[in-house]
């Protein structure tokens, strides 16, 4: 039987989050993905942020349900509370867990993010 890896990909915007989940498996869950519109253009919308990451986190449960080898989750997750119902959903699922943090700024912010909120998001950086 292979082993299940669940990917846990952080990093602020631009940082390559999604180049890398892409390489290391088909199956990405992004919050990001919920604000594509059908013609693929990124619309985003605070106020529809919890909704964006209950269904990130439905898609990543549900990709574990089919038992997928690998299984990439790449959102910014500042903080250790943003990424730990993916744990849990590995842990229920016999997944083990592949934490990697990316840094710097190689690939510029594909959703144009403000500067002032990529400095917010570092400041409430969690190690």
């Amino acid at each position: 039987m292979k082993e299940k890896v669940l990917y846990i990909i952080r990093g602020l915007p631009g940082s390559g989050k999604s180049t890398l989940a892409n390489e290391l498996t088909p199956w990405v869950c992004e919050a990001d993905n919920f604000f594509l519109t059908s013609n693929g253009e990124y619309k985003f919308d605070a106020e529809k942020l919890p909704e964006a990451h209950a269904r990130c986190k439905m898609m990543c449960e549900a990709y574990m349900k089919f038992e997928y080898a690998r299984i990439a989750v790449s959102n910014t997750s500042s903080q250790h509370w943003e990424f730990e119902p993916y744990i849990k959903l590995a842990q229920m699922y016999g997944y083990r867990i592949t934490e990697i943090t990316l840094t710097g700024d190689t690939y510029g912010s594909v959703h144009n993010v403000p500067d002032e909120a990529v400095l917010r998001m570092k400041g409430r950086w969690q190690v």
